[in-house]
This record gives C-alpha cells, structure tokens and sequence, in this order.
C-alpha cells in the first residue's frame, strides 16, 4: 500500500486528503482558511503567499507523514505575473475579478469576433480569463505589464513552490485550456495571443500530460502535474464518457466527458481539456440558484420551503412557466433581457405552482445548456448533480424527467482534493511502473443517491415542450 496526498488550495483555504494509492480511501484530512491580511483588501486580488501559509498549517501535525506523491488542484482563472529572476511583479489577480470586461470585449473584436476565438482556442474571452486579465494589465498597470516575462497560473505556482523554484515551470493540459491562449484542438499554446493581451511575449509554464510528474521536492515527495478545480473535481468523482456534471450555483454550468474538443461559432461551448487526455465541453448559464432564491424571498421563505411548497404542486406547475433569466442569459444569449413568468391563471396563482415553476426553469435552463452538447454528439447516459440545491427533495424529484436519464447525486466530499490525490496516485504509479501512462488508477467511486426517470419520464417531457414552447414566444430564435 502506498499513500498519497491531494491539496486543493481555492479561494479561500487549503483542504488536503491523504489516501491510500490503490482504493482512494481517505486516511486523513487537514484543513486551513487562507490568511487575511490586515487592513482593507481587495477582493480581486490577493498576496499569494497566504496560499503557502494555510498551506503549511493545513499540513500540520504530522498530516503528510509517509506520504510519496502530493496533487494539486487549485482555483481556476487566477494570474501570476513574474519578472525575469522569478518575483512577483504584483499581487495575484484571482478568478472573480471582473474588472476586464472591455478588456475582453476588445480582444475579441481584434481577433475577428467569437467564431475566430472559438477556432482558435476553443472559448471567446471572458473578463475572468487570463488572456483578458493580461490586457486589462497592459492597459491599466504599463509599467507591470512591462516587467512581465513569466505568466503562471495559482496551481502552476504552487507546484513550482513545493519543488523549490526550479528553472522549469510547468502547468498542464486542464489548467492551460482555460487561458485563452492555449488551443485544446491543437495542444499548442498560441503565444501571439499572449502578445495581442500583453502587448509582448512571455515565457509560459511547460504543458505537461495527464500522467507526469513536475518533478521532486529537495524532500524526496514526487509532485505531479496538478490541475484546475474543475478538472480535479471530474477525477476525484471519477467521470467517465457519458457522465455529464451539472453544478447548481447562484449561476449554472453544464460540462461533460467527450472524446475531442468542441467548439461552437458563438462561444456557447468553452472547450476544455480534462485531467486524463480527454475533453471537458462546458456550457454556462447566468441563472441557476438565483432563481430559486429569488423566488424564496417573493414568497416569504427559503430553499427548503420553497421546495416543500413546490412538492405540493404536480408537474407543469398548473401552466406557470418561469424564463429564468433574471441576470441576462449566456445560453441561449440573451445578455439584456429579463424572466418571464407566463401563464398566470387564476388556479394558477398560488405559492406552491409559482414555487413549482421556480424548481422547472431553472431545472429547464440547464436543460437546454445540455442539449447544446447534445446537439454536437456527445453521449450523456447520466447527469452529477453537484451545489447544495442539488439536496433539495424538489430538485431530485424533478431533475430526472427533466434530464430524461438517470441522475447521481454524490455524497459531499471534497472531490478537487481527492482528485488531486488521485493525480498524484497515477503519477507515482507510472514511475514505479504499476500503471498505466493512459489509465487512472481505479478507486473507489464517490458515494451518491441513484436517480432514475421512471414514471416521471413522460411528466419531464410534456414540462419541456411546455417551457420551450414558452421560450420561442418570448424569445422567437434564440436556439
């Protein structure tokens, strides 16, 4: 038996899980927020040495003892910005800064428009990515943006820590794919976008494949390649071809395991790459949650009894169909517009068929989001669903007619970790020459709740036409 041990290190602390290398059970398990600093900060950015700080105390206590091999995931869309010896030019910009929302518009009216940037990496710029980060840098911080000669990003800068600042930087094919300026359909970066943002080249970390090793710590830990959050977290629930994943945060994403990139002329999919050598296709919604909250506070309660109440009601919701698009809509796009209730009716309007409708348009949002990848050939035999609200009895009675396949609701755990940990296993595993370069070690799949359609199969369909039907009478050709 071996150990290895998963860090993911997110927005606001380090979680790490210690597993055994050849089932994945978790041994044990550290914990530490990020340290804030004193005084006013910022929100976008932040010193990533706080990173190493709550990386050292989750560590604490003997928590790494015997392990071989470490993993890391990290946040996803953060920015390192280094000068020629290796020192931090600024603060780290971190994922939710929005600040380069002109600065992506531009990027891509310059490029041609959304079909050039979808040819050319497989997503058009969005104000968090890297590549609109770098140009919102050269145009408000010169000075910075002149003392850039490495771009990195949060995970690619831990790995380099943990194995003492080598001469080689590396990241890999997961993190690199949402830059914006790495290709998935060719594996390549495309260094002329690193300079179209930046106004000049840069040195970029060593794209490595799903099964190799950055390197060794001065401590004899082997260190794998690390990936983003999302690609950690598809490893660590063991998706496979057919798994789709649909996260129910305040905004929705719908992203699932295909054999090649995709793209779409209007920047609908974001064609990423996975942490196994296959692709991760994601569709984004601006509603999800959000919805459903803001229907709670209409009705004076919250998630819970407004899923009570909607269990009260019966599919279709008596004709109240909610467009929930509250904040604008990404798919279909509709970045102006607003939701919708139709079908108000005087059986129609009481709380639990407005709660019922609340449950369905969100739930048939994402619907459409999946049938956009769908509609580009990918197999989807069943659906995670990941986000507190997938809990919700309303949600789970709901989901699988909706869906039309069966639904897995996995236990909550911390799957970045464990799927950097699982990294970390198949890294060790092919240097000692018991695995295989292009097949994960197989552990133990995360425990979840089953769902089937069932009955409920016909019912989700009629509430689909239903809801679509509505869709093109408000909104005539947005799909």
């Amino acid at each position: 038996m071996g150990i290895v041990a998963g860090l993911d290190s997110s927005s606001a602390f380090t979680r790490i899980v210690v597993c055994d290398t050849d089932t994945g059970a978790v041994l044990r398990q550290g914990y530490a927020p990020h340290p804030q600093p004193a005084g006013e900060s910022k929100p976008t950015e932040t010193d990533p040495q706080s990173w190493l700080l709550s990386l050292g105390e989750a560590a604490g206590g003997g928590l790494l003892e015997g392990v071989q091999a470490i993993g890391v995931s990290a946040q996803q869309h953060g920015l390192l910005l280094l000068d020629a010896g290796g020192a931090l030019v600024r603060p780290a910009l971190v994922g939710n800064d929005k600040r380069a929302q002109v600065a992506a518009a531009d990027l891509i009216e310059e490029l041609g428009g959304r079909q050039a940037w979808a040819e050319a990496v497989g997503c058009v710029p969005q104000s968090a990515q890297p590549v609109a980060k770098l140009r919102w840098l050269a145009r408000t911080e010169p000075e910075a943006a002149r003392r850039t000669a490495v771009v990195m990003q949060p995970h690619d800068w831990l790995v380099w820590q943990l194995l003492g600042r080598p001469a080689r930087r590396t990241t890999d094919r997961g993190a690199a794919s949402g830059t914006g300026y790495w290709s998935p359909a060719h594996n390549t970066y495309r260094p002329d976008l690193v300079e179209l943002a930046l106004g000049q080249r840069a040195v970029l970390p060593e794209v490595l494949g799903p099964a190799e090793a950055a390197g060794t710590t001065p401590e004899g830990l082997l260190i794998s390649a690390g990936t983003g959050e999302t690609q950690a977290a598809a490893l660590g629930l063991g998706l496979a071809p057919g798994d789709a994943v649909v996260s129910l945060g305040a905004s929705g994403s719908v992203m699932a395991v295909h054999h090649e990139p995709l793209f779409e002329p209007g920047g609908t999919i974001t064609s990423l790459a996975d942490a196994t050598g296959m692709h991760l296709p994601v569709v984004y919604t601006s509603n999800a949650v959000r919805a459903l909250r803001g229907t709670a506070e209409l009705l004076g309660t919250d998630l819970e009894g407004l899923s009570a109440l909607a269990l009260k009601s019966t599919p279709g919701a008596h004709g109240l169909v909610l467009l929930p698009y509250l904040e604008g809509e990404r798919t279909p796009n509709l970045p102006h517009t607003a939701g919708t209730l139709s079908g108000l009716r005087r059986d129609s309007m009481k709380p639990e068929h407005l709660a019922r409708a609340a449950f369905e348009g969100m739930l048939c949002g994402l619907v459409d989001a999946l049938d956009v990848l769908r509609g580009r050939g990918v197999e989807i035999r069943r659906v995670f669903l990941l986000g507190a609200a997938a809990e919700l009895p309303a949600v789970q009675a709901a989901a699988p007619g909706l869906f039309g396949t069966q639904v897995v609701v996995p236990q909550p755990a911390d799957y970045a970790a464990l799927g950097a940990a699982r990294q970390a296993a198949w890294a060790l595993g092919v240097q000692q020459g018991a695995l295989a370069p292009h097949t994960p070690p197989a552990w133990q799949g995360a425990v979840a709740q089953v769902f089937e359609p069932g009955d409920e199969l016909a019912a989700g369909q009629a509430v689909r036409q239903q809801y679509a039907a509505t869709r093109e009478q408000i909104h005539p050709g947005a799909f």
